[in-house]
């Protein structure tokens, strides 16, 4: 296939291309509009091919709230697929400012629907029956569980808490109406909260990570008892592709990490990790990394517990998570500590400069 994947020099976009272009023969068309969160130093290494045949990959900077330029990009490459990752995902961004987040997460999934569909009716019939839509949504439109409470499955109910969780529910209803509407081939992803190589620092991981090597106070939220079931990025990534290939259209598929822990157990093991790892780059006067680690007031709406059930994905598809917890949280940490360089410049500044050459 052709994939048309929107957000690709984001976090999980860029894990999926990696993937695509590294372990499948499909080729790839990235369209990103570099956001402050897309950083084409993710995808160091994959090299943008000439146009013709047999190319794989191609970049096109464009926004997927400006339609005309979808149209042109569907319309000039082709694609057998569209995967919609562009979104503005950090919920406290979505408390100071959630306008952006509507912008994006709704406005622009519309706006990339309403290029899709025209497109995917012009098709000739193969094209048309082969076509899909992957919209990639997050577990956060289920809102939060209770303690004792069973996981999400892909029939609980939306209830979001936060903006961003809002904005998210909204395009996926979008996308099932132009499903139901027109018919056109959707699938639906819900994903746990994911962890990896190349996440921007402000998400919890890299932010302890990074603060823990600067000496700075590690904030944890309310009483850190708040659960989250985690996700490493390439398992994630390898969940979406096979998805695409092979899930049923219409369909809605929840993929989890089976890997609950509070968010005050995730900070401390980052800490061991790092005094395993990295013991001898302590700053001065930091006895114990988790020595940093300070208790804040709490995130507005703050949900309690997120856990998903990813059963129906594993019964159909046969995906099953390659990492555990500890060995994805593993070789996060040690990316971190091996990669300088790029969070450096993400920290900075400057990858948002170099990647215009300025």
């Amino acid at each position: 296939m052709k994939i048309l994947v929107t957000g690709g020099a984001g976090f999980i976009g860029s894990a999926v291309i990696r993937e695509l272009l590294g372990h499948t023969a499909h080729a790839v068309i990235n369209v990103d509009c570099l956001t402050y969160a897309g950083n084409l130093q993710s995808l160091e290494g994959v090299v943008e091919e000439p146009a013709g045949r047999g190319a794989r990959y191609r970049f096109v900077e464009a926004d997927i709230r400006d339609g005309r330029a979808m149209a042109q990009v569907l319309a000039e490459h082709r694609p057998d697929a569209v995967m919609n990752l562009a979104a503005e995902s950090h919920v406290d961004r979505s408390i100071e400012g959630p306008r952006a987040f509507v912008d994006t997460n709704l406005v622009g999934t519309l706006t990339l629907l309403e290029a899709a569909r025209p497109y995917w009716q012009a098709l000739e019939p193969e094209a048309r029956e082969r076509f899909r839509f992957h919209q990639v949504s997050t577990d956060e439109v289920y809102g939060d569980l209770g303690a004792e409470d069973p996981p999400f499955v892909e029939t609980t109910p939306y209830t979001p808490s936060s903006p961003y969780a809002a904005s998210k529910a909204g395009a996926d209803h979008l996308v099932r109406a132009w499903q139901r509407t027109w018919g056109l081939p959707v699938l639906v992803t819900s994903c746990s909260n994911n962890y990896g190589p190349c996440q921007f620092p402000e998400k919890l991981i890299p932010h302890i990570i990074l603060s823990a090597l600067a000496g700075r106070e590690l904030p944890v939220y309310g009483d850190g008892r708040q659960i989250r079931d985690w996700l490493y990025v390439e398992d994630h990534a390898r969940a979406l592709i096979r998805v695409l290939e092979a899930g049923r259209v219409g369909e809605t598929y929840n993929i989890g990490g089976n890997s609950e822990r509070r968010n005050i157990e995730v900070v401390e093991t980052v800490c061991a990790l790092l005094e395993r790892h990295a013991s001898a780059l302590k700053p001065a006067g930091v006895a114990q990394y988790r020595d940093l680690v300070t208790f804040v007031a709490d995130r507005p709406g703050h949900d309690r517990r997120y856990a998903i059930d990813a059963t129906k994905l594993e019964r159909e598809l046969g995906w099953r998570p390659r990492e555990s917890f500890e060995s994805g949280l593993e070789a996060t940490v040690v990316w971190y500590l091996e990669n300088q360089d790029w969070w450096q410049r993400v920290l900075d500044g400057s990858y948002r400069l170099e990647r215009r050459g300025l």
